[in-house]
């Protein structure tokens, strides 16, 4: 049995071997278990049940990362999106005055057009109009991205309201914590140690709990106990309105719920396979068909067990770069969400600043993608620029990349080398200006 799986997920092909990728699968969910507490206090504000909503990130995060892993056999794990729960709460839910079971009905269609589109091969059509380039850029842009999340959460970087970020003060124990974290991981990782990541995470949460116990230090740890359970879940399964959203007309939040969840999931995509050397020579990315179908499954299961739109998350990376290559790391992941769904009171025992590190880590090495793209071309050194930079500064994959997209488009037809076959590419890039428009006016 052992030797059909390892056939199966091409360990051989990839040179990984099982301990390699139940370690990139622990890695992976300890820096993306934020979500458990994270996402049911947002939809909790939309008046979803918290309980309820925290086994249904539980119970979908499993599913999609378990699928992906089992279907696409990629090392991408999945859960409910950030910003996408933030837009269903604050901006649907709340500003619109939408019940939150029609908000899941309209993430439920969402999740259907995903299907279909897939289906009908436009998902792939579009992710291969894309520049390589651009994918180069969005992968360095996500590093940033990623890093500057692991800087907020150590304290390293603080809002400002003069300059809106400035240096966060370095005697935080955080900090401190935070920094030797880093220090511990990339001394293992030049010594080539195995696993090095997950041991630095370890390693900094049990010092973190050692010093809370002192009162100075009290702060290093703030855990507070979550409720959840499989019982809990029938609050919100099956609670989603599909008529409601129809007969709403809420074609504009369909739209936004699918056009956000298309663009940030192919970004991470991009980033992931690029990071673990997964894209093919002619740029593109084998299985891609079974990729997105796990995607969009996973958007339609997570409305019909009462969450907001399931998503590929940047965080796989770190299991990538702790080396994680076959779909065995993202079985992994999903298996401890179930853990998680179990044991959801422990699951915010892993500090902020043992994670922190892990995302600085990873995104300095993500940039290595950055070589790639053609910096003495104007025509793609800006467009590139526009992703790699918007990305962490507008906190969107999905911003980043429609920026780079729409000044290639324009930069191609300024200059006069317009090409039938990119029709695809300049669609996507009006589709974007739409959308920057209607964003604006609102």
């Amino acid at each position: 049995m052992l030797r059909k799986l390892e056939s199966y997920f091409e360990f051989h092909h990839l040179d990984t071997n099982w301990r390699t990728e139940i370690l990139a699968g622990l890695t992976t969910f300890l820096t993306m278990a934020y979500i458990v507490l994270v996402n049911p206090a947002i939809l909790a504000d939309a008046g979803v049940p918290l309980p309820a909503v925290t086994a249904a990130t539980c119970l979908s995060a499993a599913f999609g990362s378990i699928l992906m892993g089992v279907v696409a056999r990629y090392p991408i794990a999945l859960a409910p999106g950030m910003g996408l729960n933030a837009y269903f709460t604050y901006t649907v839910c709340i500003k619109m005055h939408i019940p939150w079971q029609t908000a899941l009905g309209a993430v439920f269609l969402s999740g259907v057009i995903f299907l279909a589109l897939t289906g009908a091969g436009i998902r792939q059509m579009i992710l291969r109009a894309i520049p390589h380039e651009l994918y180069a850029a969005v992968a360095s842009g996500i590093g940033l991205f990623i890093a500057f999340i692991g800087f907020q959460h150590a304290g390293l970087v603080v809002r400002d309201p003069n300059t809106l970020v400035s240096l966060g003060n370095i005697r935080n124990p955080t900090a401190c914590l935070a920094l030797f974290g880093l220090i511990l991981m990339v001394a293992l990782e030049v010594k080539k140690v195995r696993g090095s990541i997950l041991i630095g995470v370890l390693s900094v949460t049990g010092a973190a709990w050692a010093l809370s116990k002192l009162p100075q230090f009290a702060d290093l740890v703030h855990w507070t106990p979550a409720t959840g359970g499989i019982r809990a879940l029938d609050a919100t399964l099956f609670q989603l309105n599909i008529r409601g959203a129809l007969s709403k007309g809420l074609v504009e939040i369909i739209f936004v719920f699918f056009f956000v969840d298309l663009f940030d999931n192919l970004g991470t995509l991009v980033a992931v396979t690029k990071r673990a050397g997964l894209i093919s020579a002619d740029h593109s990315i084998p299985r891609l068909n079974r990729i997105l179908f796990a995607d969009a499954t996973s958007t339609v299961f997570g409305s019909l067990t009462g969450t907001s739109t399931v998503t590929s998350y940047v965080e796989s990376t770190a299991g990538v770069a702790a080396g994680g290559r076959s779909g065995i790391t993202a079985i992994v992941t999903g298996l401890l969400f179930l853990v998680a769904m179990v044991a959801a009171p422990f699951v915010g025992v892993v500090p902020q600043a043992a994670t922190a590190p892990a995302l600085i880590l990873v995104g300095s090495m993500m940039l290595a993608t950055i070589t790639e793209i053609r910096w003495h071309e104007p025509l793609v050194a800006l467009p590139a620029f526009l992703t790699l930079i918007l990305i962490p500064l507008t906190y969107s994959i999905a911003n980043g990349l429609g920026f780079g997209i729409i000044a290639w488009a324009v930069l191609h037809l300024a200059s006069g080398r317009f090409r039938r076959q990119d029709w695809l590419l300049y669609t996507l890039a009006a589709l974007f200006l739409v959308r920057f428009v209607y964003l604006g006016s609102s």
